[in-house]
């Protein structure tokens, strides 16, 4: 029986197969007008304007010959790429009237709900069909050997109208709040990047331009390695896995602020693990910095027993002048992360060397409650930046289990 393994309460009836072609009509030229939007369809992103996407209108000439797409009508972008192996469709949503590439197959639904259409093809079932009609895969500009005639005898299963209806709605709700939480996001780590760049001193002055009510005193300068009673890198020898024991992790581990790990990681023996740190022992609150590769990256570790990390990590332990959390901080800042840039070496593998690290200066109030406040501050954007990531990331996983339950 043509039925979805989930649907609205109310709907019993079975999903009807129709041809494409049946329930659409195609959309082309337009009326001359070259001053509406000009758009191009991305895989991850959908309707983006030209300028968006490719910094520049790239029409050129050829947009006389763009097709002019109204509010809810739909193309097919027939281009391969790595997200969309037979290509995409979206409907127009954001603008009343929009110029799209020609070469899209631009159409319109006559009975029925143009965002189904979009979110059942969001769910990749009509793939095997679109699979069919490749005989030579893509062109040499990208687009899969797709007309548009072929594209609209494809078979696709149909509920009511009604039905259409309710499930376009719901999913058009959660692109909102997906939309929504990413947005704040975005909002929050640019808001971060401006902080970090205003609650630091710069280009030589003494105190930052924005700072806590309360605090005047002028911030010291003093060079990182002067102020640290560990500057260390890891472990530069050759081990050996084990299934079990302590975890040895690089600098790919350190992401956004914290050390992620999962299973996959490498394990070594408890007596290499004991061998490497004979001479010192790794503390909680001892910040982390990537040093080989991907320069810059920080956290603060949090778990250090049964922890190790390979030679593209550096350990830096600050004295008692120095918060943690205020050095992690400010590693974040633009002069600090520039002063990393500068001393990198250019050799296959970027990397920065010890001593050219703790030859940095860092500046810092020696007021510990201005330290505080400052850390608690970024601390506060981190936990506001995680919590929009992980709701957004949440709604994304529903999302794709109900386009992979909510279709035929």
């Amino acid at each position: 029986m043509a039925k979805p393994k989930i649907r609205f309460k109310g709907y019993t009836d079975e999903w009807e197969q129709r041809k494409l072609g049946e329930v659409c009509s195609r959309v082309q030229g337009n009326d001359g007008r070259m001053d509406l939007p000009t758009l191009t369809i991305s895989a991850a992103n959908g309707w983006m304007k030209q300028e968006d996407r490719f910094s520049g209108n790239i029409a050129g000439k050829e947009q006389k010959n763009y097709t002019l797409l109204h509010k809810g009508e739909l193309s097919y972008n027939h281009g391969n790429s790595k997200l969309a192996k037979y290509g995409t469709v979206f409907s127009l949503q954001t603008y009343e009237e929009a110029l799209v590439p020609r070469v899209y197959h631009s159409f319109k639904i006559e009975d029925g709900n143009a965002d189904f259409l979009e979110y059942y093809f969001a769910t990749k079932l009509p793939d095997r069909e679109l699979g069919k009609l490749i005989s030579s895969g893509a062109r040499m500009d990208g687009l899969l050997n797709i007309g548009y005639d072929e594209f609209m005898g494809i078979q696709m299963v149909f509920p009511s109208i009604a039905e259409q209806n309710r499930v376009a709605s719901y999913f058009r709700c959660l692109d909102t709040f997906i939309t929504l939480h990413q947005r704040k996001c975005e909002q929050a780590k640019k808001l971060k990047k401006y902080m970090l760049q205003k609650m630091f001193p710069q280009n030589g002055q003494k105190v930052p331009e924005i700072r806590f009510k309360g605090f005047t005193d002028d911030w010291e300068q003093r060079k990182l390695g002067d102020i640290l009673i560990l500057l260390k890198d890891g472990t530069h020898g050759t081990h050996h896995d084990t299934d079990s024991g302590p975890l040895l992790l690089s600098a790919k581990n350190i992401k956004n602020g914290t050390v992620q790990w999962d299973e996959s990681d490498r394990r070594i023996s408890k007596d290499e693990y004991e061998n490497i740190h004979a001479n010192f022992k790794l503390k909680d609150g001892d910040v982390l910095l990537t040093i080989v590769g991907s320069i810059g990256e920080t956290a603060i570790l949090k778990h250090s027993e049964n922890v190790t990390f390979q030679r593209s990590v550096a350990f830096l332990r600050p004295s008692n002048e120095l918060k943690s959390e205020f050095l992690y901080s400010e590693i974040q800042s633009s002069r600090f992360q520039k002063e990393l840039n500068n001393r990198k070496s250019t050799s296959a593998q970027p990397g920065i060397y010890l001593g050219d690290l703790g030859e940095i200066s860092i500046d810092f109030p020696k007021n510990e409650d201005e330290q505080y406040a400052v850390s608690q501050y970024f601390c506060n954007l981190d936990s506001l930046i995680t919590l929009h990531q992980q709701k957004c990331d949440e709604l994304k996983n529903i999302k794709k289990f109900m386009l992979q339950n909510m279709f035929i």
